[in-house]
């Protein structure tokens, strides 16, 4: 579907979009999409860094914790 808008078709849609809302309205908007990209590269970052901490060693002490009857269910 993008592949049929060429490069005119493009600054149309962005004259329109700065047309209806603004140019405060579309730079206000386009920072907080920056600032969710940032958040979210964060996260990820932050989350792989957990992963590979060996220090906290999680997943070996992670314990079972299901009711024993559920686990009697389980096997059957």
């Amino acid at each position: 579907m993008l592949n049929n808008i060429g490069p005119a078709g493009f600054i149309i849609i962005a004259v329109v979009v700065l047309v209806l809302f603004g140019r405060g309205k579309v730079s206000a908007l386009m920072g907080e999409v920056g600032k969710g990209i940032t958040s979210f590269k964060k996260g990820l970052k932050d989350g792989s860094e957990e992963l590979d901490d060996k220090s906290g060693d999680t997943a070996r002490t992670a314990r079972d914790v299901t009711p024993d009857a559920e686990q009697d269910k389980d096997k059957a």
